[in-house]
């Protein structure tokens, strides 16, 4: 029996309800435009599902777990701390649902038409659009693509085996987890699962092909992270190449890590490196692949449709591509950051560009989060990219050991470091490795924007124990005037 596909207008097609789409779809309604919003999976897109909320939540169990188990040094017995990861997992899917139908009863609430089905763009090339899913065709004057991205597999042999998955299955895995984790990539997506899993108690080895943990980041936080993954009991292996995965045959791990028995069991994999010149071979009951996420365009243009591209979508500084009324924002943008808040900023942009309103939002700062712990963030320029530049520089430093709140609470080595114009005293940049660093980055990305200087900043009260007051401490240093730095 045919089924006759339905005709419907609108102003703007959003394709994707992650951060980024439906930012667009409740900004574009609010500003009296008749919008429907195309998903054929969850609403939340790969943060909320498959991303940012699912591994925050577990890190904060994990982290309790480990917590509990070292309870004695602050005056608390817990004898017997045991872990369920079937109720681990379950807590996860219930804040993830939780915050689904948030968003659910948000773009209802603006009169979003949601519509759970995969679009495919036919027609960009009039001043009507056309989308087509499996039971509309949608006509608009302008498109806004935020289809997200999706985990990157390099052509390693053996990333096909049993066993070897991605952020997207190990974070909505079923079963009894394994004794030993093997992560190829020391990236954020790698870190972040290295500490939940190394809290949880699992043997973890960490293995990333560049000479350091977190590259992309100031070195001194990525020197301090790698001692205390270690200290943990975390294996690393830096500048290490892997050349394959196998699987041994008659080798078997128990999936538990407390040796309790059961069906649950998994064949061994085996990691092969090269390391230095040295051939090294890394076993594990599981593999996690964690080198990075690559956007998502597949079936998405009909051919010939397609705006120029490059890794994704190629846009101008108002997110619009080649196309004129064709926009896109997020993980789908060519050389964009993939970032959740990102991608709702550049949606905000995008929309005040299609109704002629001056963009409000400031996309040269953008603040960039690691949940270990602790918490790691950095905002604005490194004092080496600062000096790249040709800026010379005054860097105020704190460490965190000097803090009450941090003693109190018994955080890990840290610091607060700022970067200062050292001829003007404004803030460049700031890189903190500290509890909550990843709240007290947002007062540092305000002083940047708004081009505070270390006077400024050393004028606000800022209230005792806290870990904010160390920002007091940290744009004093940076002058000779700190009053707790020897």
């Amino acid at each position: 029996m045919r089924v006759e596909t339905l005709e419907k207008q609108f102003d703007l097609i959003v394709i994707g309800a992650g951060t980024g789409g439906y930012t667009a779809a409740i900004c574009a309604a609010r500003e009296g435009y008749s919008v429907c919003i195309l998903e054929p999976r969850e609403a939340g897109g790969t943060c909320l599902n498959r991303g940012c909320i699912p591994t925050k939540t577990l890190m904060h169990s994990a982290q309790l777990y480990r917590e509990l188990r070292e309870a004695e040094k602050f005056g608390i017995s817990a004898a017997e701390v045991t872990l369920d990861t079937e109720r681990l997992y379950a807590r996860k899917d219930e804040v993830v649902s939780q915050l689904r139908a948030g968003i659910e009863g948000l773009l209802k609430a603006n009169k979003v038409e949601y519509i759970a089905e995969k679009g495919e763009i036919t027609d960009i090339h009039g001043d009507i659009k056309t989308v087509k899913t499996a039971s509309y065709v949608l006509k608009a004057p302008k498109i806004l693509v935020a289809t997200g991205s999706k985990p990157f597999v390099p052509p390693i042999p053996g990333t096909d085996l049993p066993g070897v998955v991605t952020s997207d299955e190990i974070l909505s895995w079923k079963g009894g987890l394994p004794a030993s984790l093997a992560i190829i990539g020391g990236g954020v997506i790698g870190v972040e699962i290295a500490t939940i899993f190394s809290d949880l108690g699992k043997r973890v080895v960490l293995i990333e092909a560049l000479e350091r943990l977190l590259p992309g980041m100031d070195r001194e936080i990525s020197q301090n992270l790698s001692m205390i993954l270690k200290r943990r009991g975390v294996e690393i292996f830096t500048s290490a190449t892997v050349e394959s995965i196998i699987k041994l045959q008659n080798n078997y791990v128990n999936l538990e890590s407390d040796g309790a028995e059961g069906e649950n069991v998994h064949e061994t994999l085996q990691i092969d490196l090269k390391r230095k010149g040295e051939q090294v071979g890394v076993q594990a009951g599981l593999v996690l692949v964690a080198v990075g996420r690559r956007g998502y365009l597949e079936g998405l243009f009909a051919e010939g449709q397609q705006p120029e591209s490059d890794r994704g979508l190629v846009v101008d500084e108002y997110f619009e591509t080649s196309v004129p009324g064709v926009y896109a924002v997020g993980d789908i943008v060519s050389g964009g950051i993939q970032l959740a808040h990102m991608a709702g900023a550049q949606a905000h942009n995008a929309v005040a560009h299609m109704v002629g309103k001056e963009p409000e939002l400031d996309l040269g700062v953008v603040p960039s989060c690691v949940y270990t712990n602790p918490e790691i963030a950095a905002v604005g320029l490194s004092e080496a990219q600062a000096k790249e530049l040709g800026i010379k520089v005054r860097v105020g430093k704190y460490p965190m050991s000097g803090n009450g709140k941090t003693v109190i609470q018994g955080g890990e080595r840290g610091f607060i470091k700022l970067v200062f114009d050292a001829d003007s005293t404004v803030l460049l940049g700031a890189q903190l490795m500290c509890e909550r660093a990843t709240d007290l980055v947002s007062e540092l990305a305000t002083a940047i924007v708004n081009k505070l200087t270390a006077k400024q900043l050393e004028r606000v009260i800022r209230p005792h124990p806290t870990f904010s007051e160390a920002v007091s401490e940290a744009a004093a240093g940076g002058f000779g005037k700190s009053i707790y730095i020897k």
